[in-house]
Order: structure tokens, then sequence, then C-alpha cells
């Protein structure tokens, strides 16, 4: 193994972040309350443009929340996209759901509308649909939102990988009924670990806060009506949230600028191509992957191979839900047609895990990391 580890996408710190972190601590400002969580929850609802937020532990954490506030309960139907993280799917069975599973479009790679209309035929109970923007790229909103008006069904947007991105001008995660972020290390900005349920209905975001803080009822005693988590984000966390979000728009030109650039190096390779972006919003382009056509000798285990020997991290496109061992038992639509109407063998998902992978796309890369990464891929084309 040779040279400085080249990281998949590692958190870029500025230095904003230890302001905030530091007034906390001179504060005594340590709980999960706070003036930097009520200042980070208006500041990222003032950026993406909605009204009402609350700043929780986790991604996951928020989604768990949207599915209470809307009343998601044991044996209800919930539709899910099958190419995600497996975070998108979990809490549905945390709250002994069940979730059905809906198959990708080439577009965009996100939920497919035909495969959603399909499974609302076949499941017209369902009870709530979760949307993911795949990658930071928004997916197909106008006929989603359509979908689920006409069943009367609310939508969930899951942009934790989509902060930054907007469809047709709105920002992703403001144009379903509730939208959730995540700041993972990884993502485009971070708080180490946390996320944030966002709504312009007060009385979801209100709800999420007081079952994030156990479920205390306003009461001089500790009584408790419902059942609660411990899912409120600390101060300390959500004063780097703060730092992070003053540098949002630098990383997400860094992030889009990363993609034109492998896009440009990968010009001349026909076998390959990159995800697809949505031309009716514009994504923050959180990873750049790429796909190899199925005609090619090369395949990605080998391009991850050749970048792991270089000290490189990569990564294999998510693993569609439907073939997860611990999902097997659940339902999966899909349309499965070639563009043309004709039937074909493999889905959407799957043939995008097949033959894809996540290039390395930290945007503090040097010109000379771009470089080796560069040259390792095309050589594994001969180039």
């Amino acid at each position: 193994m040779a040279g400085k580890k080249i990281y998949l996408s590692s958190p870029t710190m500025h230095g904003e972040e230890q302001e905030f972190i530091k007034e906390a601590f001179d504060t005594n400002w340590v709980a999960p309350l706070g003036p930097n969580v009520n200042a980070f929850e208006k500041e990222l609802a003032d950026y993406v443009g909605i009204s009402h937020a609350s700043a929780l532990s986790s991604g996951t954490a928020a989604i768990h929340l949207a599915l209470k506030i809307l009343g998601i309960d044991q044996g209800d139907l919930v539709f899910v996209p099958t190419l995600t993280f497996s975070a998108t799917c979990n809490p549905v069975v945390y709250e002994k759901a069940v979730p059905v599973f809906i198959d990708s479009e080439k577009d965009t790679w996100n939920m497919d509308p035909k495969a959603l209309r399909k499974a609302f035929e076949k499941y017209p109970d369902v009870k709530a649909v979760i949307v993911v923007h795949l990658y930071g790229t928004p997916a197909k909103l106008d006929e989603i939102m359509e979908i689920c008006k006409e069943h009367r069904v609310p939508l969930i947007e899951d942009a934790a990988e989509s902060l930054g991105s907007t469809y047709k001008g709105k920002h992703t995660g403001t144009i379903g009924d509730i939208g959730i972020y995540s700041f993972n290390g990884n993502k485009i900005i971070t708080t180490s670990g946390g996320g944030m349920m966002v709504s312009d209905k007060e009385e979801f975001t209100k709800k999420a806060t007081f079952l994030a803080t156990q479920a205390r009822d306003l009461a001089r005693h500790y009584q408790h009506s419902h059942i609660g988590y411990n899912y409120r984000m600390s101060n300390i966390v959500a004063g780097v949230g703060r730092g992070q979000l003053l540098h949002l728009e630098e990383h997400k030109a860094q992030k889009k600028a990363l993609y034109r650039q492998y896009e440009e190096a990968f010009a001349d390779i026909p076998e390959i191509t990159l995800n697809p972006l949505n031309g009716d919003g514009d994504a923050n382009c959180w990873l750049t992957c790429m796909t190899i056509a199925p005609e090619s000798s090369v395949t990605p285990n080998q391009i991850m191979d050749a970048l792991e020997e270089q000290n490189i991290e990569s990564r294999p496109i998510w693993k569609p839900m439907h073939l997860q061992p611990v999902f097997a038992e659940y339902d999966f639509i899909t349309v499965m047609e070639n563009g043309c109407g004709e039937e074909v063998q493999e889905s959407v998902s799957e043939d995008v895990f097949n033959r894809g992978f996540c290039l390395p796309s930290d945007i503090k890369n040097t010109p000379e990391d771009m470089e080796l990464i560069i040259n390792t891929v095309r050589k594994c084309f001969g180039r």
C-alpha cells in the first residue's frame, strides 16, 4: 500500500466550529439544549426556506420520529426506495410496520414513479411514503408528490445526503410533509453525528422535540403519558453544525467541481458513465459515482481494488434493500422495463448496484490526489 490515505468523504473543518463550542463550554451549556441548539434550528430552517426545525441526534432518529408523528403503527405499510442506506428503512421496522421496497428509475437512480403507482395499485392502504435523494441528486418529486396527493398519503423526504440540493428552486427536504437531514461525519456538512427534522407544520417539529426529550409532560414532577426517546442534539454538537453551515455553499461548489473534473477526465472512456443528475434540480453532488458498461471487461471491484492498493478509499453502491437478508421477507415492486416497454430480467436498482461504485469525493483532495485517483481508474481501462 502506497502514499497517504485519500478518503471517500471526510469532514472538512474550518475554525468557526471551535468558537461556538468554546462558547458552549464557557457558558456551561453542554446539555441537549441551549443557545446553539436553538440557533442551529433557526439557521438551518432559514437556509432551506422552511418554518420549523427540530435538532436531533441523527438522521435515523429524525426518520423514526417522523413515522411516529404520522401515526405509523404495527402492521402499517410504508413505501421506501430499495436503493438506499438501511437507515432509511430500519425505523419502519422499529415501529413493527411493514416496508415495501420500490425500484429505481434510470434518470436519477431514485424512486421510480411508475413503480410507485404500481405499488399503490397493489397496496392501496399504505400509510406513508419515504423518498430518498440518492447521493445528493433530487428525485422526480413532482410525479411522486402527485401520486401521494392522489392517494392522500404523506411523504417523508429523506434528504440525509442532499442538504443544499434543490428541485425546481426549492430545497430538498422542504417539499414533502416532513424532511430530514443528516450531519454524519461524511456528509456535506457535519456535526460528527446529528440530524434535523424540518416541516412547515409547527405541530410536527414540536412533537418531535417533545418525543426526543423523553416525552416529559408539562408537570412539576416527572410525568410521562407517552413513550419518549433520548434523541435530542447537544448544544456542543449544534455548535459544530453552526460553524459548518457557514461553509455549506462553499462545500457544495467544491463537490460539484469534483463531479465535473471526473466527468471531463473520463469523457474519452465510453464504458464509464457517472451517476445521473436531475435536470429539474441542482444536486449537491455529495458523492460522485460511476457505472461501467455491461460489455466492459473491467469490473467495479477491480477498480476499487486498484484504488485500495494506492491507499485510496472508495465504496460500492448501496446494496438494494430487497436483496438484504434482514429484509428478505418484504415485497419489492419494480416495473422491470428497458425503456421501450419491454420486460428485462434485472431491476434498475440491481443493475446500478452490480455495475457501479462511489469515487473518492473529498473536497480536500489536492490536485496531486485527483491525478492519482484518475490515473488509477484510467489504467484499469488501459488508458
